[in-house]
């Protein structure tokens, strides 16, 4: 199933394709997460305690898989205190599970989930990463490429000015050209590629993209991914219609 939502900036889509189609939301809510931590008025210096410990979702706890992290980084002060904002730029820039559960255990689901409610998506992800008794529960995070266009668009310019640091540039990233400013996250496991941004052309005026792949090609992995490469083309071929979506009444 492949999803695409084209807009230009805080307009009407341009292209709408299964635009609707509900997908696992993978690290995508993680912008949810961080417009939480934002509006819910958080001390950003506080220390946090790095544990590996948190409550499901449905009741008990559970843990995150080192090596299923992306970011080795924030394992690494396992025991210690670090900043939140520490946590809330490792959460988005490398994508980090550990510090993603942290700061939703700082914020609580319910604030997530008025994040995606005043967007106007109707996707929820209401519980933690590795959270599998939930989602066993028939907990799910589920977005939909509208959902992430729409969350994307509400979102305050300190919160993108933070997303413009993903470090992770393949797929949407990968199909524009080098240096191209874009705000936004990805997501990825077996079986999904999502990537959703706002790009900024020096030449035009800004659109948002959002791509939801989930299907064999997903191979998982951050990098090495077919479905990475099959958003990139994605994102190339609009790149090269940026202008003609500006023009779109």
């Amino acid at each position: 199933m492949l999803s695409v939502v084209v807009a230009p900036w805080r307009r009407d889509p341009v292209v709408l394709r299964n635009e609707r189609v509900p997908h696992e939301a993978a690290s995508t809510m993680k912008m949810a997460v961080l417009a939480a931590l934002y509006r819910g008025g958080l001390d950003w210096e506080q220390p946090v305690p790095v544990i590996n410990s948190f409550r499901s979702a449905a009741g008990g706890e559970y843990a995150n898989t080192r090596d299923w992290d992306s970011d080795p980084l924030p394992w690494q002060h396992l025991g210690e205190r670090v900043p939140l904002r520490w946590l809330a730029e490792r959460m988005v820039t490398h994508s980090s599970n550990l510090a993603t559960n942290l700061c939703l255990g700082q914020v609580g689901a319910p604030a997530v989930a008025q994040v995606w409610h005043r967007a106007g998506a109707v996707g929820r992800t209401p519980r933690g990463i590795e959270d599998h008794a939930a989602r066993q529960a028939g907990m799910h995070n589920r977005v939909s490429a509208l959902d992430l266009v729409l969350l994307l668009e509400s979102l305050e310019p300190e919160v993108l000015a933070m997303l413009e640091h993903n470090a992770h540039r393949v797929d949407l990233a990968a199909g524009l050209p080098p240096g191209t400013r874009l705000a936004g996250k990805n997501g990825w496991l077996p079986g999904a590629r999502h990537s959703a941004a706002v790009v900024r052309p020096t030449d035009a005026p800004p659109y948002a993209l959002a791509v939801c792949y989930t299907g064999p090609l997903a191979n998982g992995e951050d990098v090495h991914d077919p479905a990475a490469r099959l958003l990139a083309r994605i994102s190339a071929g609009v790149w090269q219609r940026r202008h003609a979506i500006a023009a779109a009444p």
